[in-house]
């Protein structure tokens, strides 16, 4: 992993720096972008001396944004050979309440956005490289509420599964990594409510909460060369919740009202 370089969308926040830290790690100079200058530029300076990291601040949902972004990092590291797109808009509702703004917010952020970004990140990246999406459980179950999230998270498989077949002959491969529920900036507002623990933390058969590093470390390993024949694959990093049927022993115990 020494000496390549990856772009990280969303870098600046909980999973996104997670990723810029797991790959830096491995030696991975990293690209990161955001729609916020002011967190980059403050995670850069947190990384420096640590590892080779620098931003482009851009909205992914720009018409311009892809061309910036990969110009950024050949201009800034002189190669790509990673991509993880990690951007993305925890809108979530019931199909019949919700409008047309939080579709398009969610299709734009979490479809339109990256698709566009691979596809200028193509033309550049050759044997060995590597394309990454950070989904959601929530695309390969179905769950109440889940709305166009879901839906976005699960049209992301569908890209992945396509560009494994299309571009895994070139040598890039494409993965998708499903993590549950990870308390970020994103999640924290719903974290300790009564519904979302029933729905997350209840449903799993381990005893701590996935962190942040646990996907920052999953990402790391699918772009590296020890997972070098793993193509077309989505893992769930969920502690067995999308694979069991557990139920806490508090919650089979509890009394009905």
């Amino acid at each position: 992993m020494q000496g390549k370089v990856a772009i990280v969308t969303g870098a600046a926040g909980g999973i996104g720096e997670a990723c810029v830290r797991a790959l830096g790690a491995k030696g991975v100079k990293v690209l990161g972008t955001g729609r916020n200058a002011a967190k980059l530029q403050a995670l850069k300076q947190a990384l420096e001396g640590v590892m080779a990291f620098d931003f482009v601040a851009a909205d992914a949902t720009a018409d311009e944004a892809p061309k910036a972004i990969v110009q950024g990092a050949i201009e800034k590291f002189g190669r790509l050979d990673i991509l993880v797109n990690n951007a993305g808009s925890f809108n979530f509702g019931p199909v019949d309440q919700t409008t047309d703004e939080m579709l398009d917010e969610v299709i734009g952020i979490s479809m339109r956005a990256p698709f566009r970004l691979c596809r200028e990140a193509l033309g550049v990246m050759g044997e060995g490289s590597s394309i990454l999406f950070i989904g959601s459980t929530w695309g390969i179950f179905g769950t109440v509420a889940g709305g166009a999230y879901s839906m976005a998270k699960a049209g992301q498989i569908g890209l992945m599964q396509t560009m494994a077949a299309e571009y895994g002959p070139r040598g890039i491969r494409s993965n998708y990594v499903a993590p549950t529920v990870v308390r970020t900036e994103m999640t924290d507002a719903f974290w300790d409510l009564d519904f979302f623990r029933r729905g997350n933390h209840e449903l799993t058969p381990m005893k701590r909460d996935c962190t942040a590093m646990d996907i920052g470390n999953m990402v790391a390993f699918l772009a590296s060369d020890e997972a070098g024949f793993v193509n077309g694959q989505t893992i769930a990093v969920d502690g067995g919740m999308s694979t069991t049927r557990y139920v806490a022993p508090e919650a089979l115990a509890a009394v009905r009202q």
